[in-house]
């Protein structure tokens, strides 16, 4: 077994993160990426340091679950009629056990992969005979039982991610780490003897180990777990670029109830302008032209992943659902259902964007009306397709056409109760991590968002009238003091969101103009700012005021929190996309790396 003093072997050298020590794979040009993938970006540490801290709040969420799900049972029974009470005292521990998936698959085949680790052509998940979560017998309300679950990390690189899950997530029982590429599984192999994770033969050991590596197409594999003895209980999806060929495998890969977290970094295409038709092809929608696109960015992925678990008769509930630096990040629950599954309709629409103002109107695809029997008390649901809210083709504030992005998901973005969840854990373990103070600065503005979709920066909306900029204070006291609520954004730093309907947003700009009159001589004829000064106020007495909410907002911003990064280093972003094939020779192609400080190799590992 290596030890974590052993030197790095040749072409290769020793990054750390928190509680865990590689070998990363270095060419000759630059040092950044290399030949199997792995790649210099420390930025991605918070999305780890994000990822370790919401599995591991879902699974301490299910273990209260099936604990409260046990205990319901046994209240039934114990209020049953004609059962004895000698037999009801006894249910609880002839009651069998409570378990995932992942722990009912069946004892390892002969042949298995014993190292940890796949031969070709074989699956290690397969090998895994499954160890109970408590002594034989033991049910979820038996004092000793505990909950732990199976994870797959289905495009692991240098399986620095998954070797981090295994030492920091107190509830893995094993992580299956994957990669297509043989020289990345090689490395993921000797990253997992490093930090002491493989194959185990002493007496009472993991005899696969608790991360286990297996070399091969990650579609291929998650679809060959689609039944549901042989599920994950979290899949992690990370790749280069866009998640989209991988969501249909992994939505039918994860058990029910379990957690899908999915990464994409093609902003270029889901936040972008330029690219509707891959935008499309890859997501099921069309990206939208405006200050939100970050925000329809995020319906978008959960859209896909919402119709593509429908297709199977399971339904998603995203927990949270963050825009983070050049890329998004999704952790949504998957269950089955007939009938949530049938609310989807309603949960998914189009987006109508003025291409003046930037002016949204939400189109829902369906509606969900619930009939509650009065004798019963059971509720009927009738599902109808939505009425159309016919905007027209122009924008009654400023004649600006309309342009239609989506479909997308309408629906909540975060669970705030789960946020809460991650709030807490931070404020009592939060040492554990190096980014912990933008995991709390970006879930405390998450656990704060309106459900309203779409958001607005009142330096963008100046400029739509050509005014002077009013204060995120007064424009949020504006909106409060008319009864509407108001929060702030995560994506963006200055954005408001509200259910106010942006009419309103306009009535309080033009209220502003009256006191900080715009100079007409500058504002051209036929443009949106003029339609938009000229138009006639809905709401004539707008207060300014500042208000109790706006204050403590304003308030807010002065804790040290980091809720919105900036730019940390020189080599900041996505990095390109590592070559197939062996390592190309030495200098070649080096012209077209990016170059970096010397200081800054070294570093994390994506």
């Amino acid at each position: 077994m290596t030890t974590p003093d052993d030197p790095a072997p040749p072409g290769h050298r020793i990054a750390s993160e928190n509680t865990t020590r590689i070998f990363v794979p270095v060419n000759e040009i630059g040092g950044g990426t290399s030949a199997n993938g792995a790649f210099i970006n420390p930025v991605q540490e918070f999305n780890r340091d994000l990822s370790i801290t919401a599995i591991t709040m879902w699974s301490e969420l299910v273990e209260e679950e099936k604990r409260a799900n046990f205990e319901a049972k046994q209240r039934k029974k114990a209020g049953g009629k004609g059962k004895k009470a000698t037999s009801d005292a006894a249910a609880p521990a002839a009651a069998p056990a409570q378990r995932s998936a992942s722990e009912q698959q069946e004892p390892a085949p002969a042949g298995a992969a014993v190292e940890g680790f796949a031969k070709e052509g074989q699956d290690v998940a397969d090998g895994a005979a499954a160890t109970a979560s408590a002594p034989a017998g033991q049910s979820a309300g038996h004092s000793e039982w505990f909950y732990s679950f199976t994870l797959l990390e289905a495009l692991s690189a240098t399986g620095l991610r998954a070797i981090r899950y295994a030492k920091e997530i107190p509830k893995v029982k094993w992580v299956l780490a994957n990669d297509f590429s043989p020289a990345a599984a090689a490395t993921i192999r000797q990253n997992v003897a490093l930090n002491g994770l493989g194959p185990d033969e002493s007496a009472g050991g993991d005899k696969l180990g608790k991360v286990r590596v297996n070399e091969g197409d990650a579609i291929g594999l998650m679809y060959s777990h689609r039944d549901e003895k042989r599920r994950f209980d979290v899949v992690d999806l990370d790749p280069y670029g866009t998640a989209s060929p991988f969501i249909d495998g992994a939505v039918q890969a994860v058990s029910n109830g379990g957690l899908l977290c999915v990464t994409c970094t093609d902003l270029a295409v889901l936040a972008g302008s330029n690219y509707p038709e891959k935008c499309y092809s890859n997501y099921g929608g069309t990206s939208v032209k405006a200050e939100y696109s970050h925000e329809a960015a995020l319906r978008l992925v959960l859209h896909s992943i919402s119709t593509s678990a429908a297709r199977y008769g399971r339904y998603i509930v995203p927990l949270l659902s963050l825009s983070i630096d050049f890329y998004v990040r999704v952790f949504v629950r998957v269950f089955d259902g007939a009938n949530e599954v049938k609310k989807a309709m309603s949960k998914a629409g189009t987006v109508y964007v003025c291409g003046g103002c930037q002016r949204s109107e939400v189109q829902p695809i369906g509606r969900t009306t619930e009939k509650v029997n009065e004798k019963t008390g059971d509720v009927n649901y009738k599902f109808q397709t939505a009425p159309s809210i016919a905007p027209g083709a122009e924008c009654d504030e400023c004649s600006g056409r309309y342009h239609v992005g989506g479909p997308m998901w309408i629906g909540s973005l975060h669970d705030k109760a789960f946020c809460e969840r991650i709030l807490k854990h931070i404020d009592e373990k939060g040492e554990k991590y190096g980014t912990q103070a933008r995991i709390k600065g970006m879930v405390t503005v998450a656990s704060e968002e309106l459900d309203a979709p779409f958001y607005f920066t009142p330096t963008r909306v100046a400029g739509h009238f050509h005014c002077t900029c009013p204060s995120f204070t007064q424009v949020s006291s504006a909106l409060l003091n008319l009864k509407y609520s108001v929060s702030r954004s995560h994506a963006i730093a200055g954005s408001i969101k509200t259910d106010a309907p942006r009419s309103v947003v306009h009535d309080v700009f033009r209220a502003w103009t009256k006191k900080n009159p715009v100079n007409m001589r500058k504002v051209k004829d036929n443009s949106p700012a003029k339609a938009l000064l000229e138009k006639e106020a809905r709401h004539q007495e707008i207060d300014f005021t500042e208000h109790p909410r706006a204050l403590e907002m304003a308030k807010s911003t002065k804790v040290k929190l980091v809720r919105y990064q900036q730019n940390p280093t020189p080599n900041w972003g996505p990095l390109p996309k590592a070559p197939r094939g062996p390592a190309p020779a030495e200098g070649a192609g080096a012209a077209k790396k990016r170059k970096r400080e010397e200081g800054d190799e070294g570093e994390e590992v994506a």
